[in-house]
């Protein structure tokens, strides 16, 4: 097999000892940074000559940058990628110069699916406190199971068909918006609704959508109405800022995100109805190894055609 003269990796992957240890194995040199550039000309400057880099999804590899580095001739970026829109690569200026810019996808998604799973059931049940440190009143009042829950899904990719199967495991009533309609969602019993019917008929709508997708505007928040839980599980707001101010300033309605990303305003995070775990639930041992495994697959694969 091909090697790479030059890899760099340029900021921390989150890989697993043994996948960084084995990017030796496919570059003649390798060089791996701990921190995260904190410039276009920083990220310039650790790339040099290199024919071959390694992102995270922290860090934004624009066309300047690209433009920048003559030798280089593969990206991976070890994150998702399920679009050019929502990539923080910029995949058209890299195509323009042929280099080669390949993603993962589908690796954080179990850790998600759990997310809210064990939320709404401390919320049905009345486990733990809320916000103000009291102890937790039952949310339709009397303790209730997961059966029979009305749960709407917004975005039925890897991730929310996660969490619907998992709700439905449990009994939940679920439908979905998505682009089409999943024959397989269908075969599942779900059921495929516009918006904002899946909004208004939903006691609990999780956003699963992509990066930099938002579909909630005010038009979406008045159909969703009060009295009602919000997850987003997106790496971005799925939502207009004002309009989700706007419907979160109702105490009636519970927001809940894992991250500051996907909440998109910091200052909401002290709202006592806005739950925010302000970590990635993503961020798993397991996850990290099925990362791993993907990215050195893409590696493999570019020099296995290379």
């Amino acid at each position: 097999m091909k090697k790479f003269k030059k890899l760099v990796a340029l900021e921390p992957l989150n890989l697993t000892g043994r996948a960084e240890e084995s990017l030796k194995t496919y570059a003649d040199e390798v060089v791996v940074y701990d921190s995260i550039p904190g410039s276009d000309q920083e990220m310039i400057r650790r790339i040099g000559e290199a024919d071959a880099v390694l992102l995270s999804y922290t860090s934004y590899l624009g066309k300047e940058v690209i433009n920048s580095a003559p030798a280089l001739k593969y990206i991976g970026m070890c994150c998702s990628l399920y679009s050019p829109e929502s990539a923080n690569v910029d995949i058209r200026a890299a195509g323009e110069l042929g280099i080669e810019v390949t993603g993962i996808r589908d690796y954080g998604d179990e850790g998600v699916a759990e997310y809210v799973v064990s939320e709404i059931i401390q919320l049905l049940h009345g486990f733990g406190e809320n916000k103000q440190g009291e102890k937790r009143i039952p949310w339709l009042g009397i303790p209730s199971e997961i059966t029979g829950l009305k749960v709407g899904v917004v975005g039925l990719g890897a991730s929310g068909g996660l969490i619907a199967d998992a709700l439905s495991f449990f009994g939940a009533e679920i439908s979905y918006f998505s682009r089409s309609e999943k024959i397989e969602a269908r075969k599942k019993g779900y059921h495929y609704k516009a918006l904002k019917e899946v909004l208004s008929e939903s006691q609990v709508v999780c956003c699963c959508l992509n990066k930099n997708t938002v579909l909630m505007y005010q038009e979406e928040f008045d159909a969703l109405g009060n009295n009602k839980i919000l997850f987003n599980t997106g790496l971005s707001p799925a939502w207009d800022k004002n309009a989700l101010k706007e419907w979160v300033s109702n105490s009636e309605n519970l927001l809940y995100c894992d991250t500051l990303l996907a909440l998109g305003d910091e200052d909401l995070i002290d709202l006592p109805n806005v739950y925010c775990q302000n970590v990635s639930v993503g961020r798993t041992i397991q996850a990290f190894e099925r990362l791993s495994d993907k990215v050195i697959h893409n590696l493999q694969g570019y020099l296995g055609r290379n």
